[in-house]
């Protein structure tokens, strides 16, 4: 593994070993993520029966609707794979000319990439023969990550139906992947932001991608500024929107709203820029004092963890907003800050919080699960901000606390949850009381039951 220590920090760079225990799928899944965001739309996965289990998955972290969205798959064998499946892709598309769909992204796996299989020539053969729109995406899982995956499929798509309407629409925005987010119920902190930008006057003119009509690509063009929701995925995609459409990104050098003070400069912000600023701190006044007086009232427990070191082992999109929450609400150390993607517009947001917070912890990007291991053993945090995987990957270190924030959870929150905002402060919260609760009540029956 190499390293660059600097006076600020220390920074471990991505692990040059073969990785056997990623966070991460596969550029097909991230793909499929994103691809499945789009509203009354068909996926059909070019690829093994085996891959399309990575569909499956995508389809519930999008919580689709099984009725509305449809997924295929060519259920490539032995011959495609040593042969090449192209008849078969064409065959299964036109199979599908009875689905009542307006769009069908066709995703390649590994397989028919290595032989050749050439899904855009395919498509282009095949589109004047069915009545909805073929969209190709050359996504193999050998082409990256997940959040690479996101990017391909974000950059195809705005390439092959974007419009471009010149005329803008007043006090507008686009938010950009909401989806490349491990809090498992990212679609609260959309929710979150949405409702903030309706209370300011903005008009959302499309999300890309969750519960998008095929009809909000036409109106991409016309927003005069774009969101970026995620800190791992989708930067390439507002670089594009800002280069063909002249689109501006907004917040583009502050962390996303978690936590009081990153809410409040992402808020201030937002409202700096559409002109709304007395709004915008009527909402930061109204927010901050719900936070204070719940917690004046509900006693949370910030105050045991006075300078108790803490490792945050999350997506960059949690992670790096966090620094603040931990340092600022709850007073904690961070001195491990691990995360699973190494997006160099993250890296410089999140030396900017180090600085800012005078903090000189042991920075890994892109980790591994054996990256993790071995960093939280040299730190032996108090601590852990991360997720199941965290508290399997600490046993035998005498970490008391880890609040698992980010997926995999242990249990999934049926209700969908946001940390955008000041309700997210009061829900990160509740899940520190409960574990806190949970490390100090007895794991024996200390007493024979009277009945």
């Amino acid at each position: 593994m190499e390293s660059n220590q600097t006076n600020d920090m220390r920074e471990v760079f991505t692990n040059t070993e073969k990785c056997l225990d990623p966070y991460l799928r596969c550029a097909f899944n991230g793909a499929a993520q994103t691809a499945l965001g789009v509203s009354g739309c068909g996926l059909l996965a070019h690829a093994p029966q085996g891959c399309n289990y990575l569909v499956e998955n995508a389809f519930s972290w999008q919580d689709c609707d099984y009725t509305e969205t449809m997924t295929l798959c060519t259920k490539l064998c032995e011959d495609e794979i040593v042969h090449g499946g192209e008849d078969l892709l064409a065959r299964t598309i036109l199979e599908a000319r009875e689905l009542n769909i307006s769009v069908l992204f066709v995703l390649s796996a590994c397989g028919p990439e290595i032989v050749g299989d050439d899904i855009v020539a395919v498509c282009e053969d095949i589109q004047p023969k069915v009545n909805f729109k073929l969209v190709p995406i050359e996504c193999a899982g050998f082409r990256g990550s997940q959040y690479d995956g996101i990017d391909i499929t974000l950059d195809t798509m705005l390439k092959r139906l974007a419009g471009n309407g010149s005329k803008k629409t007043t006090n507008s925005v686009c938010l950009v992947a909401p989806h490349a987010n491990a809090n498992p119920t990212w679609m609260a902190d959309l929710e979150w932001v949405k409702n903030v930008l309706a209370q300011l006057g903005i008009c959302v003119v499309a999300t890309i991608t969750h519960s998008t009509n095929l009809s909000e690509f036409e109106n991409v063009s016309t927003a005069e500024y774009s969101l970026l929701l995620s800190h791992d995925a989708g930067q390439r995609a507002v670089e594009y929107l800002a280069g063909t459409f002249g689109i501006e990104q907004l917040c583009k050098d502050v962390p996303l709203p978690i936590g009081i003070t990153n809410t409040s400069r992402w808020l201030n912000e937002v409202g700096e820029q559409f002109n709304v600023q007395r709004s915008a701190e009527e909402l930061i006044v109204r927010g901050e004092t719900i936070v204070m007086e719940t917690c004046r009232r509900r006693w949370p427990i910030a105050r045991f963890f006075y300078r108790t070191p803490t490792a945050i082992v999350t997506d960059a999109t949690v992670g790096i907003p966090l620094v603040r929450f931990a340092t600022e609400e709850m007073e904690m150390t961070p001195e491990l800050i691990a995360l699973r993607s190494s997006q160099c517009y993250a890296r410089e947001i999140l030396k900017a919080e180090l600085k800012d917070l005078g903090l000189k912890p042991k920075v890994v990007y892109g980790t591994d699960v054996y990256a993790t291991r071995k960093s939280l053993d040299e730190v032996r945090p108090r601590i852990i901000f991360g997720s199941t995987i965290e508290r399997h990957a600490s046993e035998g270190l005498e970490v008391p606390y880890i609040f698992e924030v980010v997926r995999p959870m242990r249990q999934f929150r049926l209700l969908n949850r946001e940390y955008f905002g000041y309700r997210g402060i009061l829900n990160l919260l509740e899940c520190i009381q409960n574990e806190w609760s949970d490390r100090w009540r007895s794991k024996q029956r200390r007493y024979a039951a009277r009945w």
